[in-house]
């Protein structure tokens, strides 16, 4: 394993942010980590790169515990925060020079590696540019790219392509495909369900501290198998109609999106009647009804009772 934690827990003034979490993550993976707001998934990521000191349990990286891990272990580790740390006052080239020497690359062995990260996220032809003159997209993949200068064999990325335009957001996508095809492997959280479905191999989900969930989405839906999925689109809706909809027997999870109602229930209930009851008292149209199959979001909602963003 590339990557492992062992009964893992973390206090705050006596909240418990981290509850026993236990992950083994194989090498060359993507490998997904989502929850909701809070879940632990920041507190998690911050103890595996040492930033961080867990109260008790024990993570092991590269076969290696982190209370024994020495420069070397570092230098085999890259990080791509949520928050874009770069360094404006320097060129593009300038700061991947600045990360560079923090892990102690030199001369020759430098330049090459600069250059290859650059090309990598396609601002090769840019490097003399500042970031300052970036859109976000752009500043997402130097970010990156300042992760990768020392290649590292492990790469924890934050949320890489939150807020940042379709185009750029593909782009980065590929890239990370890329970066895993060479070797590279990857812990990923993103807020983006499609993201992590279309990424990562296995997935785990983290839910006030604990790891409720992990496998394949595959295997996550079947944890699920005995529900099925109701949309309706609705014209006329009213957010009151959910407290409603959600007292309905057999039904797990409902959430109420612009103009669509999508409800999770237990299969063979045959409640149909009483939520389209729910939708009309609360003075809703209904435009359309269908049954749809179950996406990695409606496990998520289904397990936590929580969107990814709540």
């Amino acid at each position: 394993m590339i990557l492992e934690t062992k009964d893992v827990v973390k206090r705050y003034n006596g909240l418990l942010a981290l509850d026993n979490v236990s992950l083994r993550i194989p090498e060359g993976c993507i490998f997904g980590l989502i929850g909701p707001n809070g879940a632990g998934k920041t507190t998690l990521i911050n103890a595996i790169i040492s930033m961080t000191k867990i109260d008790s349990g024990e993570i092991m990286v590269f076969g290696q515990s982190l209370d024994t891990a020495d420069r070397e272990f570092k230098a085999k580790l890259g990080v791509v925060p949520q928050e874009i740390a770069l360094y404006d006052d320097l060129s593009v080239y300038q700061n991947l020079d600045f990360f560079g020497r923090l892990y102690g690359l030199r001369g020759i062995k430098l330049k090459e590696n600069i250059k290859e990260a650059l090309e990598f996220v396609d601002l090769w032809e840019r490097r003399n540019d500042s970031p300052k003159r970036f859109s976000g997209g752009m500043k997402r993949r130097l970010n990156i790219a300042c992760a990768l200068v020392h290649r590292p064999e492990l790469v924890i990325m934050d949320e890489p392509t939150v807020g940042i335009d379709p185009q750029s957001r593909n782009h980065i996508l590929a890239s990370i495909r890329r970066l895993n095809e060479n070797g590279t492997t990857i812990v990923y959280t993103s807020h983006y369900m499609d993201e992590v479905e279309q990424l990562c191999a296995d997935i785990a989900i983290l839910d006030h501290g604990r790891v409720i969930a992990r496998g394949t989405k595959e295997q996550l839906a079947d944890m699920v198998a005995v529900e099925e999925k109701l949309v309706m689109r609705l014209s006329g809706t009213s957010y009151t109609l959910l407290d409603c909809v959600k007292g309905v027997q057999g039904v797990k999870a409902a959430k109420l999106e612009s103009n669509r109602l999508t409800v999770v229930s237990r299969i063979r209930i045959n409640n149909i009647n009483k939520i389209i009851d729910c939708v009309l008292d609360a003075g809703a149209i209904i435009e359309g009804i269908n049954m749809e199959r179950l996406t990695l979001g409606d496990v998520f909602l289904t397990l936590t009772g929580r969107s990814l963003r709540d």
